[in-house]
């Protein structure tokens, strides 16, 4: 063994993105879910449409979508990375796929119930909205019953069929970025380098699909697909291909990358906030969902992108060790709040809705501040217990399918 290969194979220090579950990405999900929650109230209470800067900072509370979408390519696209890089094999997609629908599907499905049960009964025999919203294919309706995005508590739903297809899509994405970056033979290097260029081509694809949402005319309902967010989950999945590409080589140029972000939290947090001001301007069009434009659209899509990507990514490339970032995000209070963080995002919308409904309250009638302090602690109360009485035996079920698997 040469000189040169002992300075490659030896870590210098602890490896970024090698400190097992990180508990400051739990708080970023509950970051994103705060962050849509006031979105809505300020949506609801008319808020979003003052003429004050903070008016249009919480208008732009959809951020937290992309710090989801990030997460979700982060997260999930780790063991196909390592197995691209050779330091794991790829996972076995039929437990992968199981395991993501128990994940998903059962307080997803509970809560749709609810909704429709409780605002929208007289739709309650019609086969086709039941297949619709049970099935998440509600985006794809051409002419949907509805307006917006969605119907009274539940016009937030939009963004899990787009990630139920991310979920679908990524073996096939995993196995094009792994075919490209291997086709040729190389080492480590040669491989991530390719894989990043292949992941650069698959978030290019947003601004193409942009292009043919406002061509020869603007199309509104192509927006909610998925080929329209594909910056914000190839940013995830490049964060996690630098992370397994870190542990690889843990003395390459890649790893002190890495190891710089991982240390950088409050300064990747200013670029993040700065561009997230940025964003918050008419720059990304206006604050409602008519009156969209092509480049309005390509400088929200890019500028989300970036907030979310540096929020997350000194998080994801920690190495473990406690600092600043760890005790602002990792704390119980915040890692409580991000396990339960899916529920939350599913029952807000519902709980604003029975609020407005029981108060005999309008809409667009100001208040912001008192609905968000009634909406905030009544949601979490929702959102523990769809945690706890649906999601956590749900998971339990497919971590035993997990398991099975393996042992056979």
């Amino acid at each position: 063994m040469t000189a040169t290969q002992v300075d490659l194979d030896t870590p210098a220090g602890p490896v970024p993105g090698d400190g097992g579950h990180l508990n400051s990405l739990d708080g970023i999900r509950a970051v994103a879910a705060l962050l849509v929650l006031t979105l809505h109230v300020a949506s609801v209470t008319g808020e979003m449409y003052g003429d004050t800067e903070f008016s249009w900072l919480v208008a732009h509370g959809d951020v937290g979508v992309a710090i989801f979408f990030v997460l979700s390519g982060l997260l999930l696209y780790r063991p196909w990375a390592a197995a691209l890089l050779g330091s794991g094999r790829r996972p076995d997609v039929r437990v992968y796929l199981w395991r993501r629908a128990l994940r998903v599907l059962p307080a997803y499905w509970v809560a749709v119930i609810a909704g429709l049960v409780a605002f929208h009964s007289a739709r309650l025999g019609s086969v086709r909205t039941w297949i619709e919203w049970l099935g998440l294919l509600s985006i794809y309706d051409p002419d949907p019953w509805w307006t917006g995005t969605g119907p009274e508590g539940l016009y937030q739903m939009w963004t899990l069929p787009v990630e139920a297809t991310f979920y679908l899509a990524l073996p096939l994405f995993g196995a094009g970025v792994a075919y490209l970056a291997t086709r040729q033979d190389g080492d480590v290097d040669r491989r991530g380098s390719r894989a990043l260029v292949a992941l650069a081509l698959l978030g290019s694809v947003s601004f193409a699909y942009i292009a043919l949402t406002f061509w020869p005319s603007w199309k509104p309902t192509m927006g909610m697909h998925l080929p329209r967010y594909l910056l914000w989950f190839s940013l995830g999945m490049a964060v996690s291909l630098l992370a397994a590409w870190a542990q690889a080589r843990p003395s390459g140029r890649v790893s002190v990358l890495c190891r710089a972000l991982g240390s950088s939290a409050g300064a990747c947090w200013l670029i993040s906030a700065l561009t997230f001001v940025v964003a918050s301007t008419e720059l990304t069009g206006p604050r409602t969902l008519s009156g969209d434009t092509f480049w309005a659209s390509c400088f929200k899509t890019a500028l989300y992108g970036i907030t979310a990507v540096f929020l997350v990514a000194p998080l994801a490339l920690s190495d473990g060790r406690a600092s600043f970032a760890d005790r602002a995000l990792g704390n119980p209070v915040m890692r409580f709040l991000g396990r339960v963080s899916y529920s939350l995002f599913l029952w807000h919308v519902l709980v604003i809705a029975v609020l407005y409904r029981l108060a005999d309250m309008k809409p667009l009638t100001g208040g912001f501040w008192p609905v968000l302090l009634v909406v905030v602690p009544v949601s979490v109360l929702v959102a523990v217990l769809s945690h706890f009485l649906v999601e956590q035996p749900a998971r339990r079920l497919g971590l035993r399918l997990g398991r099975r698997e393996r042992d056979q």
